[in-house]
């Protein structure tokens, strides 16, 4: 079947949209690559809020969505009934958007955070929702007049989109893959051979030794971005390293009962790569690897032995690990068209023991009609089942740490502020090490 991409949808020729009407007319999914199909069938969500100047209504609320729409095709197919590229009717919006009024903000965004189960209960509807809490009596001290939420099926949407939707920019995806850097034929080779063990190996592990689902919980922090900056530069390892760090080490706890282990934190990180090749998905920019970081009770040993192994990990070949995964949602696709019932319900709530993932969105900073009135912190999350997730979300002033984890460790989040002041108050010796990059940040 032809690509259809979202900029296609956007550039609005009639035959392209009328070949995507056709695609999804016979399966809602037809146009999702691979891992969009993954990611909607285990039902990962992610979500973005952020606190407003302006007081929004059913009629504003409604015009924010046909904007971001306009801006990301993408929103416009996925489910039954969907008319790729072309805006919804006025009774698909009243169905998808929400306005509330709240006396005061405290405990948002929190509150408002969960699994979004609720996207997917009815299969006519478009893959995300909006939603305003408007104060009654107007803005607060603070100026907030309202709290804006946008959450949507992770199919749909990637930190990058958020990033460029925050800059009313069009977040329309294209062919993300780069048909002209072949990967070598080796390369490809294993990477199937080994995504295709891995699919079996997953499900039949998964079929016998997925726990039962465990209660989950949500939180967040913002943190001013100089303190992470000046604290960084004195270690002498990037940002990115220090945050890394002081979640990990923060929700493992100190002393000798470990949360997560004793020795190796098994990690999966994100980061956008522009070194594409033709083994990429064809809708994400984003690029996955795997990461082991040893434990040390020594928060500026770990620190650094931690920068070194993200540094050694990334001047490696990072492409064959996401071919490897590409293959593995490519299997799992097929397995699941051959027999419904694979992979299994069990199946997305096995982990492989990876204790946590850790996400850098890039810089989300408000810019044009898209986010008029739009003030920071900006929060960026997401949630997959059984996955421990922190999302890192760069604004101009604050980052904002975005968790998604087991109820078990919901109360060490708060440990990543008082590791961070602890730290911040030591007299550090310098490593040597100058860090040039800002990593976006």
């Amino acid at each position: 079947m032809k690509s259809f991409s979202s900029t296609s949808f956007a550039n609005d020729h009639a035959e392209v949209l009328d070949l995507a009407l056709a695609a999804v007319n016979k399966h809602p999914q037809a146009l999702f690559t691979d891992f969009q199909w993954f990611l909607y069938e285990a039902r990962d969500t992610v979500f973005f809020t952020a606190p407003s100047r302006t007081s929004f209504t059913k009629d504003t609320i409604g015009n924010l969505v046909a904007d971001m729409v306009a801006l990301a095709p993408q929103l416009t197919h996925g489910f039954v009934g969907a008319r790729p590229g072309q805006p919804f009717p006025k009774h698909v919006l009243d169905a998808i958007t929400n306005i509330e009024e709240v006396d005061e903000f405290d405990g948002y965004p929190d509150k408002w955070v969960s699994k979004s189960v609720d996207i997917f209960e009815r299969d006519d509807l478009p893959l995300f929702r909006v939603s305003a809490a408007v104060r009654r009596g107007g803005p607060d001290a603070e100026g907030r007049a309202s709290m804006i939420q946008v959450r949507s099926s992770h199919a749909l949407l990637e930190g990058s989109d958020s990033a460029l939707l925050t800059r009313s920019a069009s977040a329309g995806h294209g062919i993300m893959s780069d048909k002209s850097n072949k990967v070598s034929l080796g390369t490809r080779i294993k990477g199937k051979l080994r995504g295709w063990s891995m699919t079996w190996t997953y499900i039949i592990l998964a079929n016998l030794l997925s726990p039962p689902e465990k209660p989950w919980g949500f939180k967040t922090l913002a943190i001013k971005r100089h303190r992470l900056r000046l604290l960084a530069n004195r270690i002498g390892v990037s940002q990115r390293s220090l945050m890394f760090a002081l979640v990990t080490y923060a929700l493992n706890g100190e002393g000798a009962e470990k949360h997560m282990s004793k020795k190796i934190i098994g990690a999966a990180y994100t980061m956008l790569d522009g070194k594409r090749h033709d083994a990429d998905d064809d809708f994400f920019r984003v690029r996955a690897l795997q990461a082991k970081f040893k434990v040390h009770e020594d928060f500026l040993t770990f620190v650094r032995e931690l920068d070194r192994t993200v540094c050694q990990i990334e001047q490696k070949d990072i492409t064959k690990f996401q071919v490897m995964m590409n293959s593995m949602f490519h299997t799992l696709r097929g397995i699941n068209k051959f027999w419904k019932g694979l992979p299994g319900t069990r199946f997305w709530r096995f982990n492989g023991g990876m204790h946590i993932v850790l996400t850098l969105v890039p810089p989300h900073r408000t810019y044009g009609p898209m986010t008029h009135g739009m003030m920071e912190p900006i929060y960026c999350g997401a949630w997959h089942p059984a996955a421990n997730i922190c999302t890192f979300c760069p604004g101009r002033e604050y980052v904002t740490l975005n968790f998604s984890l087991e109820q078990r460790h919901l109360p060490n989040v708060d440990k990543v502020e008082q590791l961070l002041a602890k730290v911040e108050a030591m007299d550090i010796v310098s490593s040597g090490r100058v860090v040039v990059e800002d990593e976006g940040l």
